[in-house]
This record gives structure tokens, sequence and C-alpha cells, in this order.
């Protein structure tokens, strides 16, 4: 493992591994590309840090190594200019049936085997349950092709971005129909080798894997939770997660306890609150959670450093 020689803004180094350093939650925007300057306005508040953006594997690789990074490129610069950081989500997995967003050789070509496998999804509180797709990143093949992008991102970006996050661990699939050789070992250790890959490609800009549940797992049966935490904590890697819910009985079974456990000693945590996050309601108040009862928890609890905003959050949109 090659020991970072760059200190990003938030951290400082004690023989060799780096940490945050003690402050309140900075606040970041979490949107989609060519979505900026429709809200620059909201990029340009004076508690606004930086802004996050998710990138599809597609949208990046559209022909088989042939990558197209003028997004990231466009989006880098605008906020550079703004005097704002830039984190990027490189997306794998989708919420959507329509949502097949990986390039057309993975599809197509047998030794990928389709490239993605069908998962559901609860979108949020008292919302129906959706669909999307996930990539078989337990597919050897697959998976050399994912971190061949991530390397070529790295030669591009690495010092430039803040940082680079894998998505979220969550993935629900029918495993009694399962044809692609999903295994629940296979699929940590293959979402273990991503994230090692990426640690070693990027020395400068953070590296941030987002962990809410493993499949086949509870309350850390399998040592899954315990295993990345403790991964992270010895490789200089961030970890995160698409939902701050404060309290959420779920995570609480899982993720949560351990962002407690791992307080002020992981190099980065860095949570969202995206739009389904927003329909959750504080049992004791039955009103949606508030700005403050997020930022409360984030910082107290769970450790975060950043907080990656949806657009859509009230405090965001109110013009005062």
């Amino acid at each position: 493992m090659k020991k970072m020689t760059r200190v990003p803004r938030l951290g400082f180094f004690i023989l060799g591994v780096q940490f945050v350093t003690a402050q309140a939650p900075q606040n970041y925007i979490y949107t989609s590309s060519g979505d900026l300057h429709g809200i620059e306005k909201m990029i340009t508040r004076e508690d606004i840090g930086g802004v996050q953006i998710v990138y599809n594997w597609k949208a990046l690789e559209k022909i088989k190594d042939v990558y197209d990074f003028s997004a990231i490129e466009k989006d880098l610069d605008y906020l550079t200019k703004l005097n704002r950081k830039l984190f990027i989500q490189l997306q794998d997995r989708f919420f959507e049936p329509q949502a097949r967003y990986i390039p057309d050789y993975v599809l197509n070509d047998k030794e990928y085997n389709g490239g993605l496998i069908p998962q559901y999804d609860n979108p949020g509180e008292n919302k129906p349950v959706g669909s999307g797709w996930a990539t078989q990143q337990w597919n050897p093949a697959v998976r050399k092709r994912f971190q061949k992008l991530i390397g070529e991102l790295a030669k591009k970006f690495d010092g430039k971005i803040q940082g680079i996050n894998l998505p979220e661990t969550a993935i629900d699939i029918d495993m009694k129909k399962d044809k692609t050789g999903f295994s629940c070992d296979g699929y940590f250790q293959a979402e273990l080798e991503n994230l090692k890959f990426a640690r070693n490609a990027f020395h400068h800009s953070y590296v941030l894997q987002y962990v809410n549940f493993f499949p086949c797992e509870w309350e850390n049966d399998h040592q899954y939770m315990s295993r990345l935490f403790d991964f992270a904590y010895q490789n200089n890697i961030g970890l995160g997660g698409p939902d701050i819910v404060p309290g959420k009985k779920a995570q609480m079974k899982n993720s949560y306890p351990f962002f407690n456990q791992y307080k002020g000693k992981l190099s980065l945590v860095a949570m969202a609150v995206q739009e389904p996050t927003l329909t959750y309601t504080n049992p004791k108040t039955k009103k949606p959670f508030t700005k403050e009862e997020f930022t409360e928890y984030a910082e107290n609890y769970l450790g975060v450093k950043i907080i990656f905003w949806s657009v859509e959050s009230p405090w965001l949109r109110d013009p005062s």
C-alpha cells in the first residue's frame, strides 16, 4: 500500500496515517453532472464547500478502452473557478428499470455474462419498493474492466478532485434465481478488491466507500461490516453512506454502530442526505428531520466531516 504524499484540506498525518481534524461537518451539494449552472446560487453560498457529482460507468467509457472524461473536466473547471471542491461518485448500480448504465460491451460480450443483475431498492420511508440493476462485480472479467476505469480516472484527476467514492455496499437480489455466480463472500471480497485498487491508484485524493448493508448479513454475523471498517482504518480509506437517518433501526443493526466505534479514527467520514433520506420523519416530532437534527446526529454519533446534501433539501431552497 502506497502512503499518501499530499495532505487534503481536511486532514493531517501521524506515522503515515491520515486523520481528519475536529470540526463541524462541511456542507456539500449532491447532484448529477450537467446540473451545476442551474444551482450556482446554492453552490456559491458561503456555507457550501463543494459538490459531489454522480457519474455512471457508461458515460465515462462508451466504447471499450475509449474514455470520455469531458463531463468531469467541465464540472471540475467550473467548480474550480467558483473556489469549490469536487467529489465524484462512480456509479455502478442503478435504481430504475431502464437504467442500465454500463458500457454496451459489458452488457453484450459473453465473458461478462450480461454485466448486470436485477436488484430491488426501498427508495425511502413509506415508498414502494423499486427495481433496478447492480453490476456483477463478483465476475472477475467485469471487475477488471471497472478497475481499469478507476485507474484511468486516477491518471487524469488524482490530486485535482478532492475525492472519489464508490457506491453503497447494499444490493438486494433474488439469489434463488441467480445465474451469475453470485456468492456472499465473493461479493464482499470483490468490494474490498475494488476499494484496494482505488486506494493504490489515487495517491493524493480521498478514497471513500459508501457502506450501509451487506447482502446475507445482519448485525455483523458474517463479520463483513467489522472487516470493512478495519480494512478502511488500516489502509487510510474513508467511509460513508447514502443516508443519514438519526437512529434508524436497520442501520443501527448494521453500519451505524461501527461509524460510532471508529469515530475520529478514519481518514474521512462523509455521508449524504439524498432525496429518499428527506422522506423520513422524526418519531418524536412526527415531522421530517430538520437540517439541525441531521447535522447533530451526523457529527456527534457518526463522526461525519462532510455532508452531501440533496438539492431538494428545504434549507437549500429557502431564499432567505
